[in-house]
């Protein structure tokens, strides 16, 4: 039952008993987390009226499954990276494990990657029946899989080699792109963090046979959950779209728009469909991706010049990187990792602001130990631990980010 509370009639008055003084309240210091509002967070998403017409009108449409908002935001996002196709699903896990499949992937197979990276990078791989081969960073100031390491871990079984663009900072995908070359390997992307960063001016997710974005809720083109797999091959295309519907071989929006005949399963496919509101959320949201990444990038510039001044702190990347980057998160490292717990408790719990770590290496995570006992990444565990994350989004204010920077300035003080 909803509506109005309804009137009722009034009870008759009760004489009232004397007032007592009450005691006063005892006085108590104001917390900095009394109140929800005073919290910075890692990430705030905030939805403009037009993202929510946008799904509002999907919700009328009577539409909700993949069909025409999910085609326009492939063509919209493929027009904008420079890329023959784009095809949504439903996480960027799902775009890697059909990237992996296009390149082949198999029982047997060796797949380099990053271990300073989302597990989902290596598990796909998994999916496939793949090996993964994890690779060290180049340093403290690119956290980016080395190149000489990928090149030294080739074996006769290595088949491809994954590009993880951290952060939203280009790996040096066109080293590994012209080593994948000489090697007849296969160069995968994963621009999860990274959508409209470039390297010598060529969108990130472009280089290889493919590259693999994310839609998850706290990414810079965020629509909740979802992803895109995009190439240039129309082979990978196809196999993608195919694949992303359990390879039928008519979808549901073709039947509603009159194709007949019985379809056909020729392979196993899966189900990695995205829905229509969350293709109508992207899209709304793509058309100002480019205002809310040059705000991330005044936001980061502004963190790094201010940053200079911490003497125990490394900021990874170069300054000149971040004009060409998305700026996905601000990561900082500490110089004692023996620190940093205590330091995030205290921001959180004395400062009201909030921290994460990214990332844990993949490879020290228990269902990787297991597989594949005694990987040991010096540089990747070295910088794992001792990053933090700090807050960081596209309308995060001056006086927020000022916050920050006064609460890290008091508890990293000697």
């Amino acid at each position: 039952m909803s509506g109005e509370p309804r009137a009722v009639a009034a009870a008759p008055a009760v004489p009232a008993a004397p007032a007592v003084p009450a005691a006063p309240a005892p006085a108590q210091a104001e917390s900095p987390l009394d109140s929800l509002k005073q919290l910075v967070p890692l990430f705030d998403l905030r939805l403009e009226q037009p993202d929510l017409d946008a799904v509002a009108d999907t919700l009328r449409s009577g539409w909700l499954s993949m069909g025409p908002r999910t085609e326009a935001f492939e063509e919209l996002f493929a027009a904008q990276l420079g890329t023959r196709h784009a095809v949504a699903v439903s996480s960027c896990t799902a775009a890697l494990h059909l990237a992996y499949a296009a390149a082949g992937i198999g029982p047997g197979d060796e797949v380099i990657v990053p271990s300073y990276t989302f597990t989902a990078t290596a598990a796909a791989v998994l999916y496939c029946g793949g090996t993964p081969v994890f690779a060290d960073v180049i340093g403290d100031h690119d956290l980016s899989i080395d190149p000489a390491e990928v090149e030294r871990l080739i074996t006769p079984r290595t088949k491809a080699v994954v590009a993880v663009h951290f952060a939203g900072y280009a790996a040096p995908v066109d080293r590994l792109a012209a080593l994948c070359a000489e090697r007849e390997l296969t160069l995968i992307e994963d621009a999860a963090h990274s959508p409209s960063a470039t390297l010598h001016g060529r969108k990130l997710g472009t280089f290889g046979l493919a590259g693999a974005f994310s839609l998850f809720s706290n990414k810079v083109l965020s629509a909740g959950e979802g992803g895109l797999l995009v190439s240039d091959d129309e082979r990978v295309a196809t196999l993608a779209r195919r694949l992303r519907t359990h390879a039928m071989t008519l979808t549901s929006w073709e039947k509603h728009n009159g194709a007949q005949g019985a379809y056909d399963v020729p392979a196993l496919g899966y189900n990695y469909r995205i829905d229509e509101p969350r293709s109508a959320l992207a899209l709304s949201r793509l058309h100002r991706l480019e205002e809310e990444i040059d705000r991330r990038r005044q936001l980061t510039r502004r963190y790094r010049r201010e940053l200079r001044s911490f003497t125990d702190v490394c900021v990874p990347f170069r300054d000149e990187q971040v004009d060409t980057s998305s700026c996905y998160v601000m990561p900082i490292l500490l110089g004692d990792p023996a620190r940093r717990d205590e330091i995030r408790r205290r921001l959180r719990q004395e400062h009201g602001i909030q921290t994460s770590i990214l990332y844990p290496p993949v490879h020290r995570f228990s269902v990787y130990r297991e597989r594949f006992p005694g990987v040991s990444l010096p540089r990747t565990e070295a910088a794992s631990s001792r990053e933090v994350t700090i807050p960081l989004f596209a309308h995060m204010t001056t006086v927020q980010q000022d916050r920050v920077l006064a609460a890290l300035a008091q508890e990293l003080s000697p």
